[in-house]
C-alpha cells in the first residue's frame, strides 16, 4: 500500500516537454534549451536591437516617407522577419531593416540620385525578388563563391563608413564647407555635443557589457535633451500611427531603366552578403553546425530573410535583413526559433509607443549610427593586405563609398578596380565570370549615364 502511494506522489501528470505543442514546433529539449531560457534570450535580442525602431524612421522621413507610418512599418517588417524566422528556418535570428541600407535608401537613391521613395521602394521590391530566386536555385552558391573575399569585406566596411559619415553629418559634427568640402561643425551647439556623448556612452557601456547599451544610451541622451528643453514630451503610449501612406506604395514599373540596375544590384549584394556572414556567424554561436560542416536549416533561413525584404517593401521599408545583434540572444542561452518569435512580438507591442519614437531626436539617434559604423568597420582586418590586388580594389570600394556618397558607385569602382588591376598583373585565372559580366555592366552604366 505504501509502494502505491509513493508512486502515486511522484507521478507527474503533467505533459511531457516532448508532447508540447512548442517542443513540437522548436525541439527546444533536442537543442538543449528551455523555454524560459528562449523567452529570456528574445528579450535579450530585442533589447540589444530596438535602436531600429527609432533610428529607421528618421532616416526614412529624410526621404519624405511620413515618420508614423515609418515607424509601424518598421515594426511590421521586423515582427514578420523574426516570425518567418523562427516558424519556418528554427533559428535564433531576429530581423529588421537593415541599416546602411535604409542610409543608401534615403540620401543615395531618393537624395543624391533625385528619385522618388516610390520608385527606390519599388527597387527595394524587385532586389529581394532577386534574392528570393537566387536563394530558391544554386546561382545563390554560384555568386557567393564567385565574389572574392576581399570585396566582399570591403562592402560591409564601406557600407559602415558611409553610415558614419551620415551620422556625423546628422548631428552636425561635421559639416559642408566651399572649401574643403566638409569641416568640424560648431561643438558650441547642443545638438553636436549630445550626439557625440551619445556615441561615447555606448562605445563606454558595450566594452563594459551592459545590457542594452545602444538602447540605454539613445532614451538618456534623449532625457539629457528633454531636461534642457531640446524636447517635447509627447506621451508614451497610443493606437499606431497608419500605415496607409507607405502600405503597397512601392513603385515597381520606375525600377526598370538603365540607370536603376545599380541600384538594385547594390541592395541586392550588400543585403545578400550582410545575411550569409550574420547567419553563418549565429549558426557558429548557436550550435547548428553538424559536425561535417553542414549548417542546419541554412537554406530555410535564407529563405525567411529574402521573403522578409519582399513583404518589407510591401508595408515601406528598406530591406529587412538579419541582424548580429542575434548574438547577444544566442549568448543567453537562445538556440530554436522560439527566441525570434519572442522578438517578433516583442516588435508588435512596440507599435503602441509611437509617442515615444517620435520624441528621439536626430542627435541621439546620430551617436547609434556612428556607433555601429565602427562596428562595421571591423570587417576590413579580413582584408588580405600583403596582396595589392586584393587590397587596393578593397580600398577603393571602402573609400569611395562615403565620397561618392553612394554604395552603388562604391561598389561598382571596387569590382571595376578588381578586374583591371588582376587582368593587368596576369592574374585571370582569379577573376570569375560573373566578375566580367558585373565589370562590363558598371563600366557601361559610368560610360553612357
Amino acid at each position: 500500500m505504501e509502494s502505491r502511494k509513493s508512486e502515486a506522489t511522484t507521478l507527474d501528470l503533467a505533459p511531457p516537454l516532448e508532447r508540447s505543442w512548442l517542443e513540437r514546433i522548436f525541439k527546444i529539449k533536442q537543442h538543449g534549451s528551455s523555454v524560459r531560457t528562449e523567452m529570456i534570450a528574445g528579450v535579450t535580442t530585442f533589447i540589444t536591437m530596438a535602436y531600429i525602431i527609432f533610428v529607421n524612421p528618421n532616416i526614412m522621413a529624410d526621404a519624405g516617407i511620413d515618420h508614423g507610418a515609418a515607424f509601424v512599418a518598421t515594426c511590421i517588417s521586423a515582427a514578420l522577419g523574426c516570425m518567418l524566422m523562427g516558424l519556418y528556418a528554427n533559428w535564433p535570428v531576429g530581423l529588421a531593416p537593415g541599416m546602411g541600407l535604409n542610409a543608401f535608401f534615403t540620401y543615395t537613391v531618393v537624395g543624391t540620385m533625385g528619385y522618388n521613395w516610390e520608385t527606390a521602394l519599388g527597387a527595394v521590391f524587385v532586389s529581394g525578388v532577386l534574392f528570393m530566386f537566387l536563394t530558391l536555385s544554386k546561382v545563390r552558391e554560384w555568386l557567393l563563391n564567385s565574389i572574392p573575399l576581399s570585396l566582399r569585406h570591403a562592402m560591409g566596411a564601406g557600407v559602415g563608413l558611409f553610415l558614419g559619415l551620415i551620422g556625423l553629418k546628422t548631428a552636425g559634427i561635421i559639416v559642408d564647407s566651399p572649401a574643403t568640402l566638409i569641416k568640424l561643425g560648431s561643438l558650441h551647439e547642443p545638438g553636436p555635443l549630445l550626439a557625440a556623448v551619445c556615441f561615447l556612452l555606448i562605445a563606454i557601456l558595450s566594452y563594459k557589457r551592459v545590457f542594452g547599451a545602444i538602447l540605454i544610451s539613445i532614451i538618456g541622451v534623449t532625457l539629457a535633451g528633454w531636461g534642457l528643453g531640446l524636447v517635447e514630451f509627447g506621451g508614451v503610449m497610443s493606437m499606431p500611427p497608419s500605415l496607409a501612406p507607405t502600405w503597397m506604395a512601392m513603385d515597381v514599373a520606375g525600377v526598370f531603366n538603365v540607370s536603376m540596375i545599380s541600384v538594385v544590384l547594390a541592395f541586392l549584394f550588400v543585403h545578400m552578403f550582410d545575411t550569409a556572414g550574420t547567419l553563418m556567424g549565429v549558426a557558429q554561436r548557436a550550435n547548428l553546425v553538424a559536425p561535417d560542416g553542414r549548417i542546419e536549416n541554412l537554406s530555410q533561413a535564407l529563405k525567411a530573410d529574402s521573403a522578409s525584404s519582399v513583404f518589407g517593401a510591401v508595408v515601406g521599408v528598406p530591406p529587412v535583413t538579419s541582424y548580429v545583434e542575434s548574438a547577444a540572444g544566442v549568448a543567453a542561452g537562445g538556440r530554436t526559433g522560439l527566441t525570434a518569435v519572442v522578438v517578433g512580438l516583442l516588435f508588435v507591442a512596440a507599435m503602441f509607443f509611437a509617442p515615444l519614437a517620435g520624441m528621439i531626436p536626430a542627435y541621439a539617434t546620430a551617436g547609434a549610427l556612428i556607433y555601429v559604423a565602427m562596428l562595421m568597420m571591423g570587417s576590413m582586418a579580413h582584408i588580405n593586405w600583403d596582396e595589392a590586388t586584393d587590397s587596393i580594389p578593397a580600398i577603393v570600394t571602402v573609400i569611395m563609398m562615403p565620397l561618392t556618397f553612394s554604395v552603388a558607385d562604391g561598389i561598382a569602382l571596387g569590382f571595376i578596380s578588381y578586374v583591371a588591376l588582376k587582368a593587368g598583373t596576369g592574374k585571370y585565372k582569379e577573376i570569375s565570370a560573373s566578375l566580367w559580366v558585373l565589370c562590363v555592366i558598371f563600366i557601361a552604366k559610368f560610360v553612357f549615364l
